[in-house]
């Protein structure tokens, strides 16, 4: 016979809640923490994306055929399908994250006007002579483009050009006022991270000097301002005047800027001075520390060739010589000397700061790393399989190979040349223009030459093998030292430890190896570096001199375009202790992650379309990633 008792039902509801309510009270510290993700700020996700992509709105993407707007742009980024400016339906095999639309800001809007024919340009008897060459076609619309934009590098422009397509012209304005509102339009926190951004296109001479900036901001900010130009009277080719206007953006806004270059490469050794700059600046304690400010990242990789190292200043590393361009500047009117490499490499810049911070006590060149494809399609696309080249000119079909990028009495870029790449992986804790704009600005990030591997690198002084192992590695890396990025000082250990590790992008080739590169500054002043490979696939053997000299071999079919993931490692991971430390020396340390070989997109070209491929075209390559680096200063 069941009974209820409703007195005694009561009395242990009430004994219960007072028992956890009291247990509650004692274990309050406890329970706040006990949700492991509830209120992190631990970066747990990597987002991809592509920092540096032009449109039509472009003065040579727009000359050069690029139809496509800003919205365009983002559309192809979330993922999905638009055609070209040349008609051929493109996707991307998977969504970006982010994305920042950098056109030109010199002579913006001035591309449209000149097909189209407006008063201002048929006034100006080069601007007539140009619109009549768009209005032909074909190979005269190209000679004049070609003709507009080596007088825009060789500053030779006509001065009504600058003047109704600088900053103040209804029409500079107008261009503006459209990319900041594209921009607000596509931008979904925790979705899709659309940055306000643009290039400030300095090429004196010829000589590659181009920044891109990105803004933290909304158009609120952004609209305040308008951008800054190259072209004298309004503008200057001086880094520093850039500086100076994203220091005035920010007091007058309220907002957060920087700038990263890119293509010192093309440079001919002017990116990164160590003595004077191109426009006769002493490099001393203002400019170092402007440009730490100012610039604390730096493009690596992009469609105009790698720029981490070269086979000249690195000659014991077997790697150093990947997509290398040092043929001349970027109109290829000056040609390359081997004492200008230094200026152009990121790992030499890596190691001049070194000796610049001992002098002044600032690092100028102190940056984080990424990749961006520079593609004035409005296609970001990094993947070789799905490469659409530089420019509309250069859009699939079998006969770009062999198109020429430049070329002139001096020499040529050749079409083969140009590379598929690249993108950056931001570590942040969600998708928004803040969380992404502080990662990069403290410098947690990494490039790719176009897949999207994903990469963590630690550094600190406490770090274990089974470390790598744990079920959080990242967890550990945070609390026992420093991600990318990062600096390191006088710790307990004999020398510091590295924790890396990396998987492969599930759609792209297995990994060879990680290599972490070491360069430093010794006591006499003089500055070293070495590679040494920490892991590698397939159960290679790494020698006493930390190197692995048996490669890990290629499947790349060149008659298919095809290669099988029967070698190399979907995964590597170690924690690397550097067994050459000296603690009274500064260092800096990335890490370098190799793919196995895989098709290059001029094969693709070769076995889809039937292109002839020139001879010395290279077919095949290792696609990588190179993380920022940690610092360590004694």
């Amino acid at each position: 016979m069941n009974t209820r008792n409703p007195l005694l039902a009561i009395a242990l509801a009430c004994s219960t809640t007072v028992c956890f309510a009291s247990s509650a009270e004692k274990n309050s510290e406890a329970l706040q923490g006990y949700s492991p993700a509830a209120n992190s700020q631990q970066p747990s996700k990597v987002y991809w994306g592509d920092s540096h992509l032009h449109t039509g709105l472009s003065l040579d993407a727009g000359l050069f055929g690029n139809t496509l707007t800003p919205d365009d742009a983002y559309r192809f980024a979330r993922g999905e399908q638009i055609n070209s400016s040349t008609n051929i339906p493109v996707k991307l095999s998977r969504p970006l994250d982010w994305l920042i639309v950098t056109d030109h800001t010199d002579l913006m809007g001035i591309a449209a006007d000149i097909k189209e024919g407006t008063k201002n340009i048929l006034a100006e008897p080069k601007g007539k002579e140009y619109h009549e060459a768009f209005q032909k076609g074909g190979k005269a619309a190209g000679e004049a483009a070609f003709d507009l934009i080596m007088n825009f590098s060789q500053m030779t422009l006509p001065e009504a050009f600058v003047r109704d397509y600088s900053p103040g012209s209804k029409v500079f304005g107008a261009v503006w006022t459209d990319i900041v509102n594209a921009s607000e339009k596509y931008n979904e926190p925790g979705l899709f991270t659309a940055f306000i951004g643009f290039e400030w296109t300095s090429v004196p001479k010829g000589f590659n000097l181009h920044r891109n900036v990105i803004l933290r901001d909304s158009a609120k900010q952004a609209l305040q301002m308008q951008p800054p130009t190259t072209q004298a009277p309004s503008g200057s080719t001086d880094p520093v005047t850039l500086w100076a206007w994203l220091e005035n953006y920010e007091k007058t806004t309220g907002g957060s800027a920087f700038a990263f270059a890119h293509n010192g490469n093309l440079s001919n050794g002017w990116m990164f001075p160590t003595t004077s700059t191109y426009h006769g600046n002493t490099v001393d304690k203002n400019y170092v520390e402007l440009r730490a400010k100012w610039e604390p990242h730096y493009e690596i990789t992009q469609i105009k060739g790698d720029g981490e190292a070269h086979p000249y200043l690195s000659p014991d590393d077997e790697f150093a010589d990947y997509e290398t361009w040092d043929v001349g500047n970027l109109d290829i009117s000056d040609l390359k000397k081997p004492e200008m490499y230094k200026g152009e490499y990121a790992r030499e810049a890596l190691k001049q700061g070194l000796l610049l911070e001992k002098k002044f006590g600032t690092n100028p060149y102190k940056f984080g790393v990424g990749g961006a494809t520079d593609s004035h399609t409005a296609l970001a696309t990094a993947d070789e399989d799905n490469y659409f080249g530089k420019a509309v000119n250069a859009e699939p079909s079998s006969e770009r190979v062999n198109h020429p990028f430049v070329k002139n009495d001096n020499g040529s870029f050749e079409g083969y040349k140009l590379v598929a790449s690249g993108y950056t992986g931001i570590w942040a804790h969600e998708n928004t223009r803040e969380a992404l704009f502080d990662a990069m600005q403290r410098k947690e990030t990494y490039a790719t030459t176009g897949p999207r591997m994903t990469v963590r690198f630690f550094g600190g002084w406490g770090y274990q093998d089974k470390d790598v192992f744990a079920n959080d590695p990242a967890a550990i890396g945070y609390k026992k030292g420093v991600p990318m990025g990062g600096d390191i000082t006088k710790g307990k250990g004999k020398a510091p430890s590295f924790m890396v590790y990396a998987t492969k992008d599930p759609i792209s080739g297995n990994l060879d190896r990680i290599q972490i590169i070491k360069g430093w500054l010794d006591k006499k002043g003089k500055l070293h570096e070495k590679v040494y490979d920490v892991v590698v696939s397939d159960d290679r053997e790494i020698d006493k001199n930390g190197r692995c000299k048996t490669p890990v071999g290629s499947t790349v079919d060149l008659e298919t375009a095809t290669w099988s993931n029967s070698i190399g490692d979907t995964y590597l991971a170690s924690v690397w202790t550097d067994p050459d430390f000296n603690k009274k020396e500064s260092a800096f340390y990335y890490a370098r992650v190799l793919e196995i070989p895989t098709p290059r997109w001029v094969l693709y070209d070769k076995v889809r379309l039937g292109a002839e491929i020139p001879p010395e075209a290279e077919l095949v390559g290792q696609e990588r990633a190179y993380t920022s680096p940690i610092w360590y200063t004694p």
